[in-house]
């Protein structure tokens, strides 16, 4: 069995992705500074003789150096993610993302193993050719508006990789995640609606939409995320290539708001406010965000497999038993 780093696998979908590795027999060694990460997400592998947890920095040149020498594969995860983190502090998102990657990447060339970059349905931008294939153009908004600077950040994450592998024979691969749900999903939000939503039904408030609510979204329960994502590691097909990790079916937020009414009884009535109220004159939204799945299916042999209300059914458990972080 192998030995893989997985930077930021204190989050929600790396703590994820360590059970699976380690279910699988795989050794895990995890690099999380726990800026958004949480001790709590990996607690129950502390006795695991296979895991090691080390906190500290991507952005440690020394320690990624130390730690990616002793690995066969890295899954890259860590970075600054969500609206509001972005938002309320740009620069860092850019410096963390560009920065941390690249040390990555020096660090698994130097060692001459597998680097999978976690990417973001974000890159996309404003592009309105829904469903989005891996190969179409990007359309992202003017430079005054900060959110655009994360899609940039990842974008240029992924050009990185892929001229690490076209030009120094790096194997790289790409993956882009389309809003991952599921149990440990940071109740705080921090941009993920159905946190959002989560939080406010369960502890009985209106369920806010912003906007119209007629904006789409496709939902992935964490499950299939984490399936594709070691898929496309262990695909050799997979090396030098983007793969939309996500669940092909879109849906409105009107109508996940709805089903969300309808599985937590005490959720109140739905209410609107516009965007900018919550983030400012300057923010600028998606009004359609889903995959093209085909050629994760066609390469990796992967289809995300659980409806939005099954797995949603399997998420609000969690989010009841840490109510307390909601109120």
């Amino acid at each position: 069995m192998a030995h893989f780093l997985v930077t930021g696998g204190a989050g929600f979908i790396g703590s994820h992705l360590c059970d699976a590795l380690l279910e699988s027999g795989h050794r895990v060694t995890v690099l999380d500074d726990l800026s958004t990460g949480r001790r709590r997400n990996i607690a129950h592998l502390s006795e695991q003789p296979r895991f090691r947890f080390v906190e500290g920095s991507i952005l440690d040149g020394e320690l990624v150096e130390r730690l990616v020498a002793e690995v066969d594969g890295v899954y890259h995860l860590a970075a600054v993610v969500g609206v509001k983190h972005v938002l309320d502090d740009p620069l860092r998102g850019m410096l963390v993302n560009l920065n941390g990657t690249e040390r990555v990447l020096e660090a698994a060339l130097a060692r001459g193993c597998r680097v999978l970059i976690a990417s973001s349905s974000e890159v996309f931008g404003k592009s309105v050719a829904v469903p989005f294939d891996e190969e179409d153009d990007t359309v992202l908004g003017p430079t005054r508006v900060p959110r655009w600077s994360y899609a940039l950040a990842k974008l240029l994450d992924e050009h990185l990789a892929l001229a690490y592998h076209r030009q120094r024979g790096l194997l790289t691969v790409v993956v882009r995640y389309f809003n991952a749900y599921g149990p440990r999903l940071d109740p705080r939000g921090y941009g993920s609606v159905v946190a959002h939503f989560l939080g406010q039904a369960l502890t009985g408030q209106p369920l806010t939409v912003y906007g119209d609510g007629r904006q789409t979204r496709a939902f992935t329960f964490v499950g299939d995320t984490v399936r594709g994502t070691m898929a496309a590691m262990e695909t050799e097909a997979a090396v030098g290539k983007v793969f939309n990790i996500g669940n092909g079916q879109a849906w409105t937020i009107e109508a996940l708001a709805e089903l969300i009414r309808r599985l937590v009884p005490q959720a109140g009535p739905i209410r609107h406010i516009p965007f900018e109220r919550v983030y400012g004159p300057d923010f600028e939204e998606t009004r359609h965000r889903a995959p093209a799945t085909e050629r994760a299916e066609r390469l990796l042999g992967f289809r995300a497999e659980v409806p939005l209300e099954e797995g949603l059914r399997r998420t609000i458990p969690w989010f009841k038993e840490h109510l307390d972080e909601l109120i």
